[in-house]
């Protein structure tokens, strides 16, 4: 498959997850992996690999002007690559200033999207900053301005990243003309997760070795990745957060947001709610 394969979504809904499992797909060895084996993987906000590419760095430049030349960056990668490049962004899809949008369409083979309900999404994101206080990242899903590493006080090890809101996030990939998507939801892949991984491997035309996708599933399950981050930590944690792997449930939103935060994300969100099965007939939450 010609170019890069992007792994897309909105923070902590599910992406990593996957790429534990991709990466024991494509081994297909004997034992997990460990985390070590994720850093081989491209990721779209990575700034020392940004910086070695451009041969500049880009502390000495601005947000915008990093934004101006990631594009090229990704073209150079996906020209480049020996193999299918398989590249995690939490980056909206948008387009600069010029027209150009940021992921560009000619380095790019297709996407996976991952969604998750929003409501547990705010539980996990808060907690993934270090605190169970849920009002700044409610009103941060529904800013269109919200960025992730977007201080200019001081220089984070990862270029900015424009989420919009959780709602704009979604529809910029799932409705981006010219993208081969397919959407994973985060549910599925716990509920069913045999066909929900099964699917995202055919997608990518991986093959159909049901044997190689049970295992693969297996070694990348939410205790075993606990595990090997209780062991040796993940580079990927926030450095205010407990753990990366908390819990990955389904509806522990249910516990922990009160009616204000969930009216608050239904009203900002409901429209893509429904559309993805987070909301029922009367507008209940389903999940």
């Amino acid at each position: 498959m010609k170019g890069i394969v992007w792994l897309a979504s909105y923070p902590k809904s599910g992406n990593t997850w996957f790429r534990m499992f991709l990466a024991n797909y494509l081994r297909d060895g004997d034992q997990p992996i460990n985390f070590d084996d994720l850093q081989s993987g491209l990721l779209a906000s990575a700034r020392e690999t940004f910086d070695q590419l451009v041969g500049y760095d880009s502390g000495e430049m601005t947000f915008d002007e990093i934004d101006s030349v990631r594009p090229d960056v990704y073209r150079y990668q996906a020209e480049h690559a020996t193999e299918t490049p398989y590249c995690k962004i939490h980056d909206a899809f948008i387009l600069l200033p010029d027209g150009r949008p940021l992921v560009p369409l000619d380095a790019t083979a297709c996407v996976l999207y991952f969604i998750r309900n929003p409501l547990d999404v705010a539980v996990s994101f808060a907690h993934h900053h270090g605190h169970d206080r849920f009002d700044r990242i409610v009103r941060a899903m529904g800013n269109a301005e919200y960025a992730l590493c977007g201080s200019p006080m001081a220089q984070a090890n990862q270029l900015r990243q424009k989420l919009l809101t959780w709602s704009g996030h979604v529809t910029s990939w799932t409705e981006a003309p010219g993208l081969r998507v397919h959407v994973v939801r985060f549910e599925d892949m716990k509920r069913d997760s045999v066909e929900a991984f099964g699917g995202a491997i055919r997608f990518l035309g991986l093959g159909e070795d049901e044997t190689r996708l049970r295992k693969a599933i297996a070694f990348s399950r939410f205790e075993e990745l606990k595990r090997q981050e209780t062991c040796s930590g993940f580079p990927g944690k926030s450095p205010q957060a407990r753990s990366f792997f908390r819990k990955g449930e389904v509806g522990s939103w249910r516990g922990e947001l009160n009616p204000a935060h969930v009216a608050q994300l239904v009203a900002d969100h409901r429209d893509v709610m429904r559309r993805f099965g987070y909301l029922g007939a009367r507008e209940q939450p389903v999940f």
